[in-house]
């Protein structure tokens, strides 16, 4: 089978098409034929190999050689201990710990996959897992979304940033989205009440407060964040530099001593809420916005593309 491969750490240079062998599922996995698969920020992170992914992934050299978490495809074989799918059923879902999605083939356990609505393209599943679930985890599960709030989102032109709006609407708040001006008219056409082009203006910094942030950068100290939250304004992080997730987290305890602001470092529990945007999806609330698909070729452009930012809602390649 064909699969985007790499054996060394560094920039997307690294990242090989090779010809490769079709994994073997093992008793409590499946073997999944590829049809679309997604990027997100932990791919990048994981290719680069700085020090928290070395420690999941090895010191020296990438123990998982190929990439990609966030996959769609048709069921091609069952292991004699899964018993909630069948060969044919098409599923979708995130391998992250596994990963393997980059390739025609992936073996995934099977908690890890949900049944595709029949109603929804491979490319729309692969563009969910992830970015969805953070999504909902950050603005609903721990960012405790409430009707007629003020929510910004940093970052709000990839993935998570255009399923939060998507869903903040739903909940009938005043949207704000950050991101570059690029992306502006891509948010506004989305449904954010504002914009702001971050190159411009620090949002920290304008004098205007906000009840909910949403942040997928984490590019900023903690009190930054704090100088633009309401009095009981609560600030949730999904991704950013690890050294920023860890001082957030650190000053997070002593925050709450002194003020009744709340900072959060949401930790991404993986499918748990596939079947909550599978009702969404098939009610017409919520689509995933593409850039794309790709060949698998293309991947290693594409990889530069997004750690650049240049992507605008979730980058999917169709096989």
């Amino acid at each position: 089978m064909r699969a985007v491969v790499y054996s060394r750490y560094g920039n997307p240079d690294v990242l090989e098409l090779k010809d490769v062998e079709i994994p073997v599922p093992g008793d409590a996995e499946v073997l999944l034929k590829v049809h679309a698969v997604s990027l997100n920020d932990w791919d990048v992170a994981m290719l680069d190999g700085d020090f928290i992914n070395r420690l999941i992934n090895g010191f020296k050299k990438p123990k998982i050689q190929i990439l990609g978490s966030d996959v769609a495809g048709t069921i091609q074989q069952v292991g004699k201990h899964v018993t909630a799918f069948k060969v044919g059923d098409e599923v979708y879902g995130d391998l992250s710990g596994r990963w393997g999605g980059f390739a025609e083939y992936a073996c995934a356990a099977e908690n890890a996959l949900a049944l595709k609505p029949p109603g929804m393209s491979f490319e729309q599943a692969a563009a969910f897992p992830q970015a969805g679930m953070l999504a909902v985890q950050g603005l609903i599960d721990k960012g405790q979304i409430k009707a007629g709030e003020k929510v910004l989102i940093n970052g709000a032109g990839g993935g998570v940033g255009t399923f939060a709006v998507q869903l903040g609407k739903l909940f009938g708040v005043e949207m704000t989205g950050v991101d570059s001006e690029a992306k502006l008219a891509m948010l506004r056409a989305l449904g954010y009440d504002h914009v702001i082009d971050y190159r411009k203006t620090d949002f920290t910094r304008t004098g205007q407060r906000y009840d909910l942030i949403l942040d997928v950068k984490t590019n900023r100290s903690p009190f930054d964040y704090l100088r633009a939250l309401n009095t009981a304004g609560r600030y949730a992080t999904v991704g950013g530099a690890p050294g920023r997730l860890l001082q957030t987290f650190l000053s997070s305890s002593v925050i709450s001593l002194f003020t009744k602001k709340k900072l959060i470092v949401v930790a991404l529990k993986p499918n748990k809420d596939l079947e909550y945007i599978n009702k969404l999806y098939e009610s017409g609330k919520i689509r995933a916005i593409l850039d794309g698909p790709y060949p698998l070729e293309d991947i290693p452009a594409k990889f530069r593309d997004f750690a650049q930012g240049l992507h605008k809602g979730k980058v999917v390649f169709s096989l």
